[in-house]
């Protein structure tokens, strides 16, 4: 097993997003790698380390000799626990690494605490097997005007629509993420489903809309949480509609009946990509056999919903940019869609250069051309989003 530390390059600009929302030991890295994952400047490098030192820890009531300086993950690793970054029987989903997500998140010294950036102590306690009421980071709380992939096209355009709050931690890695200070963000205090739909609710009688999202990041990493948070808010909100905007890249189908049973109404689901190598091209994901399984589970996710949820409403998102999709395979999608339905709402998505890309966005000019291409194979709900504001179904610009 291999052990880490991390070194600033001379790429750093000290803009210190490391040290303000990632690092969760400023002074003593214990190789967690989140500063690694989640430098937008890509400044920060990996050195392999030696362990010459050991603690003591008690995880599920055995005691245990464990490297020092490492994270709880990294600890239970060395000891034979296994950890997922597909949810699976038996092991610990670990999806985020930066601490956003807690899905990960285990009982340590009588706490819940996220094992991917806690650090290991000796005479540490720790237990695999609780009840705990679920935890994780969420913020951005906000009036939306827009909405997102999931918000239906003729109610946008008229004031604020919706309002949204952000799940940090992802399962992606896309180097053009467009919400990046989000998905790397794990050291603000996590909240509880309840004190979630509580602001949310608020925010709500606020600005007087009877629509409540929550995106990301990704929002369906942590289940239990995200279950918990939709049962309180339709407690809460009986009369509202609750979107849920995801990749959709773990919404296996009995996740999804949860959901929907939880109280959600809304959802958006985004494609990216048909092709594997497209694919991992946009979300980043290395590891061919998960990006792998990530496709295969958006997609399914997608036929799911519409033949088995005809109640819920469903806006599938595809994103566009030449430098990672080509024309040919957005029509693909397209056409993949209709076998599905040709009425489904279709969000094109003008990807710009956001996090480490450097990709150009695309013009008014692209957009239209793919819009175009979408309508003539027949889908008859095509929204493309573009510089000047997006291109609705019936071809005008809003």
């Amino acid at each position: 097993m291999k052990f880490y530390r991390a070194i600033r390059t001379e790429k750093c600009i000290e803009c210190n997003f490391c040290k303000t929302y990632v690092c969760p030991s400023p002074d003593e890295c214990i190789g967690c790698k989140a500063c690694y994952i989640a430098c937008p400047n890509e400044a920060v490098k990996l050195e392999e380390r030696m362990i010459d030192e050991f603690v003591t820890i008690t995880v599920d009531g055995e005691k245990y000799s464990v490297p020092a300086k490492v994270t709880v993950k990294t600890a239970l690793e060395f000891i034979g626990y296994e950890f997922t970054k597909f949810p699976e029987e038996g092991k610990i989903f670990a999806p985020c690494e930066v601490g956003g997500c807690w899905s990960c998140a285990l009982i340590i010294d009588g706490q819940l605490k996220p094992s991917c950036v806690t650090p290991v102590r000796d005479g540490m306690v720790i237990e695999t097997e609780f009840e705990e009421t679920p935890k994780r980071l969420v913020h951005g709380f906000m009036g939306h005007t827009v909405g997102g992939v999931g918000t239906p096209w003729w109610i946008k355009g008229f004031g604020y629509v919706e309002v949204a709050c952000f799940a940090c931690g992802c399962n992606f890695r896309c180097p053009q993420c467009q919400n990046w200070t989000t998905t790397y963000c794990g050291k603000e205090p996590p909240l509880t489903p309840k004190e979630t739909a509580e602001i949310m609710t608020k925010l709500r009688q606020r600005y007087g809309v009877d629509r409540i999202a929550i995106s990301g990041g990704e929002c369906t990493l942590n289940r239990r949480w995200l279950v918990e948070y939709l049962k309180e808010l339709r407690r809460l909100n009986p009369d509202a509609r609750l979107h849920v905007d995801t990749n959709g890249s773990i919404l296996t189908e009995d996740y999804i009946d949860e959901l929907v049973k939880a109280g959600m109404t809304d959802i958006g689901i985004d494609v990216k990509g048909l092709s594997l190598e497209t694919f991992k091209r946009i979300t980043g994901i290395e590891d061919e056999k998960l990006a792998e399984i990530y496709l295969e589970t958006e997609w399914k996710a997608v036929e799911y919903v519409i033949n088995e949820h005809p109640d819920v409403f469903i806006g599938i998102g595809i994103p566009y940019n030449k430098e990672l999709i080509s024309l040919e395979e957005i029509k693909e999608i397209g056409e993949r869609i209709i076998k599905i339905s040709d009425d489904v709402q279709v969000c094109v998505l003008d990807y710009r250069p956001e996090f480490r890309s450097k990709i150009k966005r695309p013009s008014y000019r692209e957009m239209r051309e793919v819009w175009n291409i979408l309508k003539e194979i027949g889908l008859k709900t095509v929204i493309c989003q573009t510089e000047y504001g997006y291109i609705t179904p019936n071809g005008k610009l809003a």
